[in-house]
């Protein structure tokens, strides 16, 4: 069978996050986070469930990156925990050696094992101490990750290959801020895009010092970015599906690439647009070394006048053939190519990496604790060769991380949801590649995927 081969240096990976599989949540003088306190409040999370423990990777660290090594990953992407370094969350408080020590011994041993790291500085656990500040609608924040992100440059910036500032910004500023649905369960639209204001000012302050500081590696920035698609053709449709485009993408790469944000977008949230000072377009607008793209779903929008602030709605849409994930998510592989074009077409065409890409299945273990999950295999198969489409294409598309590495706490979603290639009995902790496992092994060594 003939492979749809990627290009020469193309980088195979996988990813995590610290909140999601680390656990030791108060070990080591770690400082409380803003997902520890959401997930200790009753009702936050599905059954009760917490990170305390999740998949205690910060004592089986070792035992994870050989595994890692075993499945043939060229790169992992994970995330700093902001407190477990600085557990008052600024400057002003002390940083804590236990935890620096430990992200220093990460980076070493998947050096040692040939895999390069890739170090996300912020996926949504914010330190308690500066939300009981205000929290990303304060501007102080910025200059408390600016702090942060220097520490980090300098233990860890001659070794680690790829930065990405921020995982998300759309979600922790939406679900976090507007919704309330991920800590810190905050219901504030004028907070949600004052947070996306002071995230993006962090990200390009974060990038000038990692210029002017001379450190190796490449820094960009990690956005989760749907297909948006248009209900019907009716005018309010294609207008309510360009204004969840516009929040969505535009929000966050118009200023990045551009120096500006979506004047419809911001004509329309009227009094909730963010304070914006002199200068702060200039210095979010940072050349980057390349956008990290989360891809899951497509969604079909339409006009509805109870839709709150944007006036719409929307559902996740499956391609011909496709069901649904454990999740309720939609699939779409065809999406993938089309986010991935649209980049390179209004936005210069800028190196990028897919650093996320999965699905949630039930997993049912045989009496062997071994997974056959090959509705999984399909789906990564398939959105890889969506992949390949968009390089085809002329897409700058140069690497991919699946997510995740092992099934992990899924946020609100607490444990049911399982996403990993490894499975975890979350009772022992013991971990057992799935078939997905071996099968991406086999794609890494090919560099490349059956057609």
């Amino acid at each position: 069978m003939q492979n749809a081969t990627f290009p020469h240096g193309f980088l195979w990976g996988a990813a995590t996050s610290a909140y999601q599989i680390e656990g030791a949540w108060d070990a080591d003088g770690k400082g409380e986070s803003i997902w520890d306190r959401f997930s200790h409040t009753p009702y936050k999370v599905r059954n009760g469930d917490t990170g305390d423990v999740a998949c205690d990777h910060y004592h089986r660290m070792p035992q994870d990156v050989a595994l890692m090594k075993e499945l043939g990953l060229q790169s992992y992407r994970f995330s700093i925990s902001w407190p477990r370094v600085l557990p008052a969350g600024s400057g002003q408080g002390p940083v804590n050696p236990k935890g620096l020590d430990f992200y220093d011994r990460l980076v070493d041993e998947l050096l040692a094992a040939g895999i390069l790291p890739h170090a996300t500085l912020y996926h949504w656990d914010l330190p308690q101490a500066l939300q009981d500040l205000g929290g990303w609608p304060n501007r102080d924040c910025v200059d408390w990750f600016v702090e942060y992100a220097r520490i980090m440059f300098d233990r860890l910036g001659d070794r680690v290959a790829f930065w990405s500032t921020h995982n998300e910004p759309w979600v922790i500023a939406f679900l976090g801020y507007a919704t309330g649905m991920l800590a810190p369960g905050i219901c504030d639209y004028s907070q949600a895009y004052q947070a996306v204001h002071h995230l993006l000012l962090s990200h390009g302050k974060t990038v000038q010092l990692f210029r002017q500081g001379g450190y190796q590696g490449k820094i960009g920035i990690v956005l989760n970015l749907s297909q948006f698609v248009p209900a019907s053709d009716t005018e309010a449709d294609r207008a309510a599906c360009q204004r969840a485009y516009e929040e969505t993408v535009s929000l966050f790469l118009e200023p990045i690439f551009y120096g500006r944000y979506p004047t419809a977008l911001f004509d329309w949230i009227g009094p909730h647009r963010p304070h914006v000072r002199a200068g702060d377009m200039a210095t979010i607008r940072q050349p980057v070394d390349f956008v990290g793209v989360n891809y899951y779903m497509t969604h079909a929008v339409a006009h509805e006048v109870g839709g709150t602030l944007l006036k719409t709605t929307s559902k996740m849409v499956s391609a011909p053939g496709w069901g649904r994930t454990e999740m309720g998510w939609g699939v779409n592989p065809p999406g993938l190519t089309a986010v991935l074009l649209d980049i390179k077409e209004k936005y210069g065409n800028p190196p990028m990496l897919v650093t996320e890409n999965g699905c949630a299945l039930q997993d049912t273990p045989d009496e062997n604790g071994f997974v056959n999950d090959r509705g999984r295999v399909n789906f990564v198969r398939e959105h890889l060769l969506a992949v390949h489409q968009a390089i085809q294409a002329g897409a700058d598309v140069r690497g991919y991380y699946v997510w995740s590495l092992m099934d992990n706490f899924e946020w609100a979603e607490g444990y049911r949801p399982r996403f990993g290639i490894v499975r975890v009995d979350y009772a022992t902790g013991e971990r057992t590649p799935k078939h997905s496992a071996h099968w991406y092994r086999q794609v890494i060594a090919a560099n490349g995927v059956p057609k």
